[in-house]
């Protein structure tokens, strides 16, 4: 296990990185992509708040631990093996070097290439001469958000893949009722069950999990 020594600095240390665990969660993670994706099958069956936010997010945290732990795993074994005592400053500065390795490999793996190109490039504009001159494609500035961009992106492309059959659902069924004369009928109010039933069919939920899980294979 890892010893933060004795004295405070280390107690101040972890309080801070546990701040901002919930942003480093979201952005460096699986999550952005699966609560997208999550969220916008749950909106084309037509179920506004079925199942509920607290199911949805939970689910994702899941499947964004699941798909983290190589990296965490490997992260703390790193730093175990080179950082035993986090006591002086120094040593979570290198702890924190070693550390992110891991996760850079996993950023830069899953990070469209135009993306990080873009974000190197803008360095120039944004940071000026005097910083972006020592930007290189791995530092965290430049992958986090080419990652979690790249992460919205496909999110979003697979989200309008499974929207068309529920679109087509809704067609159909609004058709039929024009054709019946039942133009009162709000179509939800048929297409919905129809839309449960394709879905539970072709076993909907398993299937959108174990694609999401093998895009980080």
């Amino acid at each position: 296990m890892l010893d933060l020594g004795e004295n405070s600095f280390g107690v101040i240390a972890l309080v801070f990185f546990m701040a901002f665990l919930p942003i480093i969660a979201v952005t460096v993670t699986a999550f952005a992509k699966i609560a997208v994706v999550l969220m916008i099958v749950r909106n084309a069956t037509g179920l506004q708040n079925l199942p509920p936010n607290v199911v949805m997010y939970g689910l994702a945290i899941i499947l964004s631990a699941y798909i983290a732990f190589p990296v965490v795993a490997d992260s703390f074994e790193r730093v175990q093996q080179t950082v035993p005592e986090l006591e002086t400053a120094q040593d979570w500065i290198k702890a924190g070097q070693e550390g992110s390795a891991p996760l850079k490999e996993f950023l830069k793996k899953h990070a469209d290439e135009k993306q990080t190109a873009f974000f190197l490039a803008s360095t120039r504009k944004i940071w000026g001469d005097k910083y972006a001159q020592d930007a290189t494609p791995e530092d965290l500035a430049i992958l986090v958000p080419s990652f979690l961009l790249s992460e919205l992106t496909k999110a979003f492309e697979i989200g309008f893949l499974l929207f068309l059959p529920f679109i087509a659902i809704d067609i159909i069924v609004t058709t039929v009722l024009i054709a019946l004369g039942m133009m009162m009928v709000p179509p939800s109010t048929i297409s919905i069950p129809f839309k449960l039933m394709l879905f539970v069919f072709v076993e909907g939920w398993s299937k959108i999990v174990q694609g999401l899980l093998l895009t980080y294979a």
